[in-house]
């Protein structure tokens, strides 16, 4: 989370002041700060770390659409490497939670 956080931080400052720019600035706060908290509250990790990458994804399938049109191929290729990256996170915290309560 936190490295694609620093990503969108480059991402960001390549591209402000545009939309593109400001969206990803967001994204990356949200998950450096998702990560952050999770660091230091790990009773609410999950929990943070799901709404924080479920954010992300969202804001990178709104940011993958808009960059296909526009047809820029930096742009596609980092939203194509970054983008299975979150859900893969997702799933892992998804699967964390399962095993954990099935253990409780």
């Amino acid at each position: 989370m936190a490295f694609v956080a620093a990503t969108l931080a480059v991402a960001s400052a390549l591209h402000l002041p545009n939309d593109a720019g400001i969206a990803e600035a967001l994204i990356g706060v949200v998950l450096a700060g998702g990560a952050a908290t999770m660091l230091a509250s790990p009773r609410r990790a999950r929990a943070v770390g799901l709404a924080a990458t479920g954010f992300a994804i969202a804001g990178f399938l709104v940011g993958i659409t808009e960059t296909v049109e526009g047809g820029h191929a930096p742009d596609i290729a980092y939203h194509a490497t970054m983008l299975p990256l979150l859900v893969l996170l997702l799933v892992s915290l998804l699967r964390t939670g399962s095993s954990s309560a099935s253990l409780g």
